[in-house]
This record gives C-alpha cells, sequence and structure tokens, in this order.
C-alpha cells in the first residue's frame, strides 16, 4: 500500500560535525575530523590539457548515524584575477568505514566516470586509490586515480589527486588547501 508524503521536514537528517544529531557511529572516530564543508582554492594541470589553471573547491562530508562519510566535491574554474569562470568538476560518493582503519570509497561524476578506490585512514589522513573505474560508452578514459586527504591542522584540509586517463601514466592533476567553513543554521 502506498502512503502519502507528508509535507514534513526529512526524518534523519545528515551531520557535520560530532556534536549534531545524530552522533557518529564509532567506526566513523578516525575521519570525524573531515565532518563539515570545506572551501578553498588550488592548482590543476595535465599533460593533455593545452595549459594549468587555478580551481576553487567545496567539499562536504557528512553522515547519518551509519558507519559511512557521505561525500559531495564541485569546483569552479578562476581566471587570473580569481574570479570564477564557469563549472567545472562535480562528483559524489561514499566513505565507508572498516574496523581496521580501511576505507573503502565509492565516488561518481556526471562525465560518466564511476570509481572504487581503497586505501587508509591514519593520523588524520585518507589516502585512496582505484581498485576499479567503470566509464559510460562516452565518458572520457581514466585508468586510475589516487586521492590524498589530510588534515594538516583541525581547520584545513589539503587534497592532492593524481590521474592516469587517455593513456597516460599516473600523475599529479590536482591539488587544493581548503578552509572549514562555518555552518549557518536557518532560523539562528
Amino acid at each position: 500500500m502506498n502512503h502519502p508524503v507528508r509535507d514534513v521536514p526529512f526524518p534523519f537528517p545528515d551531520a557535520l560535525s560530532t556534536d549534531a544529531s545524530p552522533a557518529p557511529h564509532p567506526l566513523l572516530a578516525p575521519v570525524t575530523g573531515f565532518l563539515g564543508t570545506w572551501r578553498g582554492t588550488g592548482s590543476g594541470g595535465y599533460p593533455t590539457l593545452e595549459a594549468d589553471f587555478t580551481y576553487a573547491q567545496e567539499v562536504t562530508f557528512s553522515h547519518d548515524g551509519r558507519p559511512f562519510l557521505a561525500y559531495e566535491a564541485r569546483a569552479w574554474l578562476l581566471d587570473a584575477d580569481g574570479n570564477p569562470l564557469r563549472p567545472s568538476a562535480r562528483e559524489t560518493g561514499w566513505w565507508r568505514l572498516q574496523p581496521d582503519g580501511r576505507v573503502e570509497a565509492l565516488i561518481t561524476q556526471p562525465t560518466g566516470i564511476a570509481e572504487i578506490l581503497s586505501g587508509h585512514v591514519r593520523d588524520g589522513a585518507v589516502d585512496l586509490a582505484t581498485e576499479q573505474v567503470s566509464l559510460t560508452p562516452t565518458a572520457k578514459q581514466v585508468d586510475a586515480t589516487r586521492r590524498r586527504y589530510t588534515l594538516t591542522d583541525p581547520d584545513t584540509l589539503a587534497f592532492a589527486h593524481d590521474l592516469a586517463a587517455v593513456g597516460r601514466p599516473l600523475q599529479h592533476h590536482l591539488s587544493a588547501d581548503l578552509r572549514r567553513t562555518v555552518q549557518v543554521v536557518a532560523g539562528a
């Protein structure tokens, strides 16, 4: 039997911090420092691109009380004066934490790329490497990636991304320094 959806707030909101409800699952303890929204700038390049570039990025990690983090990232290109030019990368996914400190990640991009990565969390750093990449028929060829997320202090997240694509070996593609943003609560 179908029940009509009442016009009420979503009953299970995501939490962006350890002091928000729901409480983080115990397996999330090594990565609770990542919770929240991070924003900053970085640089990128790749041998198949005409020139290196600068970009801005926003990354959000949240949870709903279960043993995984929800992950969302978006980026936009910047001009020489730091003004936004156009949207760039966007991705969403999940980080699944395991009891031994392993992290399994699923990350998808609207460009037709789905990555399964695995790695470890140690001392405020998560290092993920590709296990498998799946592509839609028209997606750019991507063979492997490596992503590193490092809390350099409680309010700074360093990001580095290596890429093996379109016949090139794994090499540096992106890096950024992101700062924790302050969440504004509606009605506060």
